[in-house]
């Protein structure tokens, strides 16, 4: 009998609980630049269920395979692969498709971690961590001290750029819509935590001792994003990531005529696609180190088989969840 995996895959559109299904497959059969990777987790992120809703800006062919981020352990070599051996373990490319057991895919398009790396956490360092290191350098520069404002801070994207401001001597305010977390962002190391209102320019100067806060990262929209942009000082520049109030970002003229606001987008699929192998790299290798040492963790809040795929999709949709729905693929 010819081994097999299981898949998880979606041949239509609509709610991501009820059109999924778990398939066999066969073990997948590697090209010669290819290599097989025994999947050890993939996490759930709110751009898989868009994606099966058939809301995400990119539409995979359908039949598809959710998942834009994994990782996992070349167990087979393709006869001219390069780059990584049997064994090592590596970060998927992003939306690759890792809901499934294991896959064949091109050498040159994996990134091989640190061997201690928890496969859990590596599985995670690709889409939120790395938004929220190429926000923190690639739009202002910031030295050791310069305060950053932003939303939704007890997102995914938001706690790792508390973590990494924190590394790296940045000082955060974060700005959150239920005072139950403010305690634990504060442990997480966000300098100041603060439930959004209409006082938020006010309470940020106080807290700041009106420091100039020249760079926000938006992932909200609507009124939030005003407010966030009324902290900012003449020059600086709003960087929006997400739209989870489905609101506009509405930009009153004083701000660009008379602030010099800047405005700009940052979506890290692009960034990858922009990306060299080299650039790619050199921004992983710190965010390893930091995960290594547990500087930078991605909360998990509950583990799920890829049997288990309805549970896991339905707890991935809840709001006020406290971390992370993954997969165990190794299960």
């Amino acid at each position: 009998m010819s081994k097999t995996i299981r898949a998880a895959v979606y041949e239509t559109h609509g709610n991501p609980a009820e059109v999924l299904r778990v398939v066999e497959q066969p073990w997948p059969t590697p090209a010669a630049d290819e290599v097989v990777v025994e999947m050890r987790a993939a996490p759930l992120n709110p751009a898989d269920l868009n994606a099966i809703e058939g809301k995400y800006p990119v539409r995979a062919p359908l039949p598809a395979t959710p998942g834009m981020e994994g990782a996992g352990i070349v167990v087979e070599l393709g006869s001219s692969a390069r780059g990584v051996a049997v064994g090592d373990q590596v970060v998927l490319p992003h939306g690759f498709g890792t809901w499934r057991e294991a896959c064949a895919i091109p050498a040159d398009k994996l990134v091989v971690t640190p061997p201690e790396m928890d496969p859990v956490q590596a599985a995670m360092l690709k889409v939120n961590p790395i938004t929220a290191w190429r926000m923190l350098h690639d739009f202002v520069p910031l030295a050791r001290g310069d305060w950053f404002i932003q939303n939704a801070a007890n997102s995914a994207a938001g706690r790792a750029a508390i973590q990494i401001a924190r590394e790296l001597g940045y000082r955060s305010v974060n700005v959150v819509r239920r005072a139950d977390v403010v305690e634990e962002l504060r442990a997480e190391g966000g300098d100041v935590v603060l439930v959004d209102g209409e006082q938020l320019r006010e309470q940020v100067a106080e807290q700041t001792d009106g420091a100039a806060v020249r760079l926000a990262l938006n992932a909200v929209g609507g009124d939030s994003a005003l407010r966030l942009a009324k902290v900012l000082a003449p020059d600086g520049t709003m960087v929006t990531y997400g739209a989870m109030s489905l609101q506009p970002v509405r930009i009153p003229n004083g701000m660009l005529i008379f602030k010099n606001l800047k405005f700009t987008g940052f979506w890290v699929n692009k960034w990858y696609d922009a990306a060299s192998p080299q650039q790619r790299a050199e921004t992983f290798a710190p965010l390893f180190e930091m995960s290594k040492s547990g500087l930078l963790r991605t909360k998990v809040e509950a583990m799920y088989t890829l049997d288990e795929a309805k549970a896991a999709l339905e707890h991935a949709a809840l709001p006020k969840r406290s971390g992370k729905v993954v997969f165990d693929l190794k299960a």
